[in-house]
């Protein structure tokens, strides 16, 4: 079976821990060789990737104006744009260190958007994040394929919220178990044998619809679906 995924849309991968999501993102990227198959990347595509975790010495005295500085290659004219485009200009003197969850996850986005991607890959984009900031961040990242016209291919562990904010779903175990829109995989038999039946009536509450009513969802908090 491929994987494949077309501008503008949004394709997110999820699996049980150990499933290889991480894997087939570092082998997509060219990062890890396949032991079978073949990647085929458009001629001239950029990607953004945004890491699972970034390790950074405690000690080490980086704010996150210096840390965009470097990934724009000294164009500082580059780094407030790109923190007001994820939300997080009010962090651009902070320490990386003193950052909280959501912020954190905001600026490693920016430098994710530093080369103007075609593709961008977010591995946990929303990992240490509570859940209203994991909503918001979910929201800004469909606003940002919908504004830069990107395809987006992401890892989450967030079944009931990440089914509201992706195209594409692809569900992972050492194989691809199923994929398509989030409707078609919550029903199929094998997102069922993975996850369980109960699973599957839960992820029912949060997947979005035209009569979707927004004062009583859970993930929206109320908020518009556009917002």
């Amino acid at each position: 079976m491929n994987l494949r995924i077309g501008r503008g849309e949004i394709l997110t991968i999820i699996g049980p821990n150990g499933a290889g999501k991480t894997t087939l993102l570092r082998v997509a990227l060219g990062l890890q060789t396949p032991t079978s198959g073949k990647v085929s990347l458009q001629s001239g595509l950029t990607i953004g990737y945004m890491p699972q975790r970034l390790h950074l010495d405690p000690t080490f005295p980086l704010t996150v104006k210096r840390l965009l500085i470097l990934a724009c290659k000294s164009d500082t004219t580059r780094v407030l744009p790109l923190l007001e485009e994820v939300g997080a200009a009010h962090v651009i003197d902070s320490s990386m260190q003193n950052l909280s969850g959501g912020e954190l996850q905001r600026v490693l986005l920016a430098r994710a958007l530093v080369r103007e991607p075609d593709l961008l890959v977010l591995d946990e984009p929303v990992q240490g994040v509570d859940v209203h900031g994991q909503v918001e961040l979910y929201q800004l990242i469909s606003r940002i394929r919908d504004q830069r016209g990107c395809a987006v291919l992401m890892v989450s562990h967030d079944l009931h919220l990440v089914m509201a904010a992706t195209d594409q779903v692809l569900c992972l175990n050492r194989h691809i178990c199923c994929s398509g829109t989030p409707e078609s995989v919550t029903n199929d038999p094998a997102f069922v044998e993975l996850f369980g039946p109960a699973a599957v009536q839960y992820m029912a509450v949060y997947v979005h619809d035209q009569n979707h009513h927004h004062d009583n969802c859970a993930i929206c908090g109320g908020r518009n679906k556009n917002d």
